[in-house]
């Protein structure tokens, strides 16, 4: 606990040690009269407590008054839906197929922007479209248009290399540039971010790059959890590329073992209004942050039930407030 008047405490300590030693003088005076007078003060327990307790409440009631108007405040703990949110859009030429209408690509962003939407104003959120390469167009932020800007310019076109996009947002989290150490080195030290997660958006048809589950194993050390969303279907569909029909299908397989590793969840989604669902169902993490708690109001409401009570045993037992 920690007081904006720290100077009113010291105060407080100052009055009650010199009301309570007040008290103790006139009732060492009244004792010392009663007994010269000839009488024998009664020392009943009952006694006792009707005598005392009425001005030991008003003595207690003084400090807990005085301590409110320091106006006292605690650190507590509060949840907030708070944190980094990457979203990473696979753009390689099969995200064109319409297995999934109007595009694989098209759902994917249709879902992504309710996803946006759907989040609190805490949460920042950057768009990291990858395909043979990935690239951050649009750094983590809270402004939501920049973010809706960013996910309607993404195009399809190029490969697929799914442990680069894992990279690069990992960079955009923790604010540089990350690669898999060398064979036989020690893991970069990235340091720990629970509160970032990143959602890949694919088809899961992976055609090279760095080693994806390695990149994911980073990701997880540095407390980072990836969401994969699956987009497409088992059927599949048929894309042109270079004058080349190419035969492309969902693989969950390497979307679902990039999820387990570090320790997210892989969303499989058929259709639009699928993935649309499956995007409300992408959990993001809870944080907390320590925020000053002022206790005044509780604190002088506890010396106030103090006064009253002291104030009205006093008038039932004695006939007067003091």
């Amino acid at each position: 606990m920690s007081f904006q008047q720290p100077l009113i405490v010291v105060v407080a300590v100052l009055v009650t040690v010199a009301a309570g030693w007040a008290y103790t003088l006139v009732q060492r005076r009244r004792t010392a009269a009663w007994t010269g007078a000839g009488f024998a003060p009664n020392r009943s327990r009952r006694a006792v407590l009707r005598r005392h307790l009425p001005y030991v409440l008003l003595l207690v009631a003084l400090p807990v008054l005085l301590v409110g108007l320091a106006r006292p405040q605690a650190e507590v703990a509060v949840p907030h839906r708070a944190g980094t949110v990457v979203l990473a859009f696979d753009v390689s030429n099969s995200m064109s197929a319409t297995d999934v209408q109007p595009s694989r690509l098209g759902a994917a962003q249709a879902a992504a922007n309710e996803f946006v939407a759907a989040q609190a104003d805490s949460v920042d959120i950057g768009v990291l479209p990858f395909g043979d390469q990935a690239l951050l167009t649009q750094a983590p932020t809270d402004d939501r248009q920049a973010v809706s800007a960013a996910i309607a310019r993404l195009k399809p076109g190029g490969g697929t290399s799914l442990g680069q996009a894992i990279l690069v947002a990992l960079g955009a989290v923790v604010g540089k540039p990350v690669a898999l150490p060398e064979a036989g080195a020690a893991a970069p030290s990235l340091g720990y971010w629970p509160s970032a997660t990143i959602v890949v958006f694919s088809d899961g048809q992976e055609t090279g790059g760095p080693d994806v589950e390695a990149a994911a194993e980073l990701a997880a050390a540095a407390g980072v959890r990836i969401q994969t969303v699956g987009v497409g279907t088992a059927r599949g569909a048929t894309v042109e590329v270079d004058g080349y029909q190419l035969n492309t299908a969902l693989d969950e397989s390497l979307l679902s073992a990039v999820a387990q590793v570090s320790g997210g969840a892989y969303h499989a989604a058929g259709d639009a209004a699928a993935l649309n669902d499956t995007t409300k169902s992408i959990d993001l993490r809870l944080t907390t942050e320590k925020e000053p708690l002022e206790l005044t109001g509780p604190i002088a409401a506890a010396g106030l039930l103090l006064l009253v009570a002291g104030a009205l045993l006093g008038l039932l037992w004695h006939g007067r407030f003091v």
